[in-house]
């Protein structure tokens, strides 16, 4: 009985086997082409942009060009982060990230590839990409004023620097100092007046807060629009986003609120980018090429603009966006992209230094 018992469940085993041979062959047959049959193109993004408007932009892309886009969204340190851990074994071909400083960090921490693309060079404005082609900035924004129209005399807010003056003592909002958008604000002010003028303007913040740091440039808008905060940073899109809103709510918050081009009449308003680079390690790089040129064409470029209310970076692109063209026309800095990224090792210091939490 012993032996037959034992003699039968071998039998069932090499059934089990061979339904598990057979299984397996079936899942391979899916997955693997068939002969003649070439695997469809695909393209593997990593992004910090997380913006429902670019599910066109993205689309666009694949039906342009036949690739597919497997995408992956994080914030950028998180993103960053997941980069190194993953080395060489990374399955990222493309990676975008939303601030200057983050890129710049990218880049010497050797998370790119250089790219020489013609096309690129000629569309992307020397100031806005690396010098040695590990990335490109792809769109732009402005970090602006926005103040509370009921009492608070614009004349008093219009330059970062007056948001460190006693005038405005108990007024001032932003969010956290350590944010890539202030750390570039603030690498900015190093590369234009020193660190040290740099400082003082950022102990002169903190004594005016009016709360803590916290929350994103939403909640700064609103705090404003509420009167918890007579003054406050927010990057221009955020801005636009509620003009363009058909929420009554926060038709209510752009009416209570003045908006400005900081330092019209000095340095010019602070501009950072959106942008990114062929990942180190991208298993498909001469499509994560192709996607970057994408980006740098009339479409993409429109859509940045369209889509997500940042402003392109290719010369001559069709801008059909009203409340982004209400802005109006405005100064910028002149400071090089890639220099605000390498005065965020500065910036950090003095934000410890004065306690800008």
């Amino acid at each position: 009985m012993a032996i037959g018992s034992a003699a039968r469940s071998a039998k069932v085993g090499l059934k089990k086997l061979a339904w598990g041979v057979l299984a397996l062959s079936a899942v391979a047959s899916v997955i693997a082409p068939a002969p003649g049959q070439a695997q469809q193109a695909v393209l593997n993004l990593y992004s910090a942009r997380h913006y429902q408007t670019d599910e066109a932009l993205y689309r666009g892309f694949t039906e342009q060009t036949g690739i597919k886009l497997n995408r992956i969204e994080l914030g950028d340190e998180p993103l960053l982060q997941r980069l190194k851990s993953e080395g060489a074994n990374s399955p990222a071909d493309v990676v975008l990230l939303v601030d200057a400083a983050r890129l710049w960090r990218a880049q010497i921490d050797g998370l790119f590839q250089p790219v020489d693309s013609k096309l690129l060079n000629s569309r992307i404005p020397e100031n806005l990409r690396a010098n040695d082609g590990s990335w490109f900035g792809f769109s732009t924004r402005a970090r602006v004023i926005v103040y509370d129209k009921a009492r608070v005399k614009p004349q008093e807010v219009d330059t970062y620097e007056k948001l460190a003056e006693p005038v405005n003592k108990g007024r001032v909002c932003t969010r956290s100092g350590s944010h890539p958008y202030m750390l570039s604000l603030i690498g900015a002010m190093v590369e234009r007046s020193g660190e040290a003028a740099a400082e003082n303007w950022a102990r002169g913040m903190v004594a005016n807060m009016a709360r803590p740091p916290r929350g994103g440039d939403t909640d700064q808008i609103k705090g404003v629009a509420s009167g918890e905060c007579g003054v406050a940073l927010t990057n221009s899109y955020y801005f636009v986003r509620l003009m363009r809103s058909a929420d009554p709510k926060d038709k209510e918050v752009v009416d209570k609120v003045g908006f400005i081009w900081p330092n019209q009449a000095t340095s010019g308003t602070h501009v950072n980018i959106s942008g990114g680079g062929v990942a180190r390690h991208a298993p498909n790089r001469a499509n994560a090429v192709r996607f970057l040129e994408y980006l740098a064409s009339p479409q993409a470029q429109a859509h940045f603009a369209n889509g997500n209310n940042e402003w392109p970076v290719v010369a001559g692109v069709e801008v059909n966006n009203p409340s982004l063209a209400a802005l109006g026309k405005f100064k910028a800095e002149n400071v090089p992209i890639s220099s605000i990224g390498k005065g965020q090792i500065a910036a950090q210091r003095i934000l410890d230094r004065v306690g800008y939490r």
